[in-house]
């Protein structure tokens, strides 16, 4: 039996409990928790089959859990999937709108789709030609359009009836870095006028970007928060090595127990010493003075992606680096 959210819980757009989906024997989402306030953007960051994607069709309905219970917007799902999709805009990974069709006749289409009178329409297709730089290109047909181009079709398209939650799967992924910045832009402004929004991306420069943020990992949730909040509370000291023949160091750092992981950034190693070592560069030079002698050795700032290799991988398998 589906466990049921208290009624008229509001404080939060988006409310998961133990939400599980099952294919045959394969776990595709584990008993995921989430809690995602209003006007704010939340990301899912993991490889991909980490169980994004199915997270986010069964907010909104698209797929029945195998157990749990789903909160959105104030409706129960699937119950109220129908009362949700008039609320709700979602963008996917792969370009979904008509190649065949212009710019134009792609949004009077959407138009129809959410039932919007014509008057009104055509003011908010007259709104989203210009908020998304396509004004000029509203008679060309969608499949001549650039991939940066595309993407704001598909942003247009998905926020042409102003919904109040955005699904965002990937959306960022065959487009060029300028691209990728303006469209994160687009969304602070859509967030800043109220709507809250869901993003999956494996960027981490991305992630970084979310007010909070799931790492995930073989369905389950690894670690949950504010991407300041995750690297403050890593777990872990960073430093960076410096010196010759980085590779073989990189193997003999890897094999010590208290190493959560190495990785090579140019002339420098960076590396993960679990929290239980005070000082990472004393107990290198006193515990193992062979490896890092002549080597200069640094403490430097923990980034998103030390949080994520912390997160998964064999330290989740040990249970390390997991926040709720």
């Amino acid at each position: 039996m589906t466990e049921q959210l208290p009624a008229g819980a509001q404080e939060w757009a988006i409310e998961t409990r133990g939400m599980t989906r099952r294919f045959g024997d394969f776990v595709a989402v584990d008993q995921l928790d989430l809690r995602i306030p209003h006007k704010t953007i939340y990301g899912f960051l993991g490889p991909n089959g980490c169980g994004k994607s199915t997270s986010m069709r069964l907010i909104t309905g698209l797929l029945t859990p195998s157990a749990g219970s789903i909160r959105v917007l104030g409706m129960e799902i699937p119950e109220q999937t129908e009362l949700l999709r008039r609320r709700l805009g979602y963008m996917t990974q792969k370009f979904s709108l008509y190649d065949d069709l212009t710019v134009l006749e792609n949004l009077r289409f959407m138009a129809q789709i959410y039932n919007i009178d014509s008057r009104r329409a055509k003011q908010l297709i007259e709104s989203q030609l210009g908020r998304y730089q396509l004004d000029e290109r509203k008679g060309r047909l969608a499949g001549t359009l650039s991939g940066g181009q595309r993407q704001r079709l598909a942003l247009a398209a998905a926020t042409l009836h102003q919904p109040e939650l955005l699904i965002l799967d990937e959306p960022t992924s065959a487009v060029d870095p300028e691209n990728r910045r303006d469209f994160w832009e687009k969304l602070f402004d859509l967030c800043d006028s109220g709507t809250t929004i869901l993003v999956s991306t494996h960027y981490m420069d991305e992630a970084e970007r979310c007010h909070g943020l799931a790492i995930m990992e073989s369905g389950a949730k690894r670690a949950d928060g504010s991407p300041a909040q995750l690297m403050r509370e890593l777990g872990a000291k960073v430093v960076e090595v410096d010196g010759e023949n980085l590779r073989l160091l990189k193997q003999q750092l890897g094999e010590l127990p208290e190493v959560v992981s190495t990785a090579q950034q140019g002339t420098h190693l960076r590396v993960l010493v679990t929290d239980t070592i005070d000082d990472p560069e004393t107990w290198l030079r006193t515990a193992h003075p062979e490896l890092v002698t002549n080597r200069q050795i640094r403490a430097v700032r923990p980034s998103l992606e030390d949080v994520f290799v912390h997160c998964t991988g064999n330290n989740a398998a040990k249970g390390e680096g997991t926040r709720q």
